[in-house]
């Protein structure tokens, strides 16, 4: 009885071994942690990696939806703060993984919304998955060697109208200025992202 109980734990322990790194997948990149180079293709085709779009003081990857109302709510602060800060060496990338957008609905968003930033499409959400992105918008601020440094909301209010804490500018302000950031997390919100496989929302 008792080889067949440690036999049992030696099993169990075993599992608990086998989905441990699926747990940590699923909450992607820790804060201070170092993200690893990704490939995709933008709405034309064309492979891109992090490292070949990344900005000499930083970069933001963002997901973004063209159906999602609360990114059309964002698109011009989006829109602001991509051109405010592209001067400073930031870069913005743009990441679709959403099942239910085609590429022609993509890419004629993009057009409408005036994205002046590359549109990379994470086909069967395998990038999302593996960053642990649930929303649109969602931001992941990136030093220039691929640290993350802040992710979550870009600011505290969907509407824009009573925005008090803009969370991602401060972030930027604080890493450029050389200090510190104090809120390198929070919630994000939005719209789900739309996965392969699984009925819309």
């Amino acid at each position: 009885m008792r080889r067949i109980f440690t036999a049992f734990l030696a099993v169990i322990g075993m599992l608990a071994f086998v989905t441990m790194p699926a747990v940590t997948l699923a909450n992607g990149p820790e804060i201070g942690s170092t993200v690893e180079s990704f490939s995709l293709p933008d709405t034309d085709g064309k492979t891109h990696t992090l490292d070949s779009l990344k900005g000499k003081n930083g970069t933001v990857v963002v997901w973004l939806s063209a159906q999602c109302p609360v990114v059309k709510a964002y698109k011009d602060r989006v829109n602001e703060i991509a051109a405010a800060y592209k001067d400073k060496g930031i870069a913005f990338i743009g990441i679709n993984s959403n099942a239910t957008e085609d590429l022609t609905y993509v890419k004629s968003n993009m057009a409408e919304f005036g994205y002046q930033f590359p549109m990379l499409i994470d086909k069967d959400n395998v990038l999302a998955d593996k960053w642990g992105a649930t929303v649109t918008p969602e931001v992941y601020y990136l030093s220039n060697k691929n640290v993350l440094m802040y992710h979550g909301a870009i600011d505290n209010d969907r509407s824009g109208k009573n925005v008090q804490e803009t969370f991602l500018k401060t972030a930027f302000d604080s890493s450029l200025a050389g200090k510190a950031i104090e809120k390198t997390k929070t919630a994000a919100f939005g719209c789900t992202i739309k996965r392969a496989g699984k009925p819309a929302e």
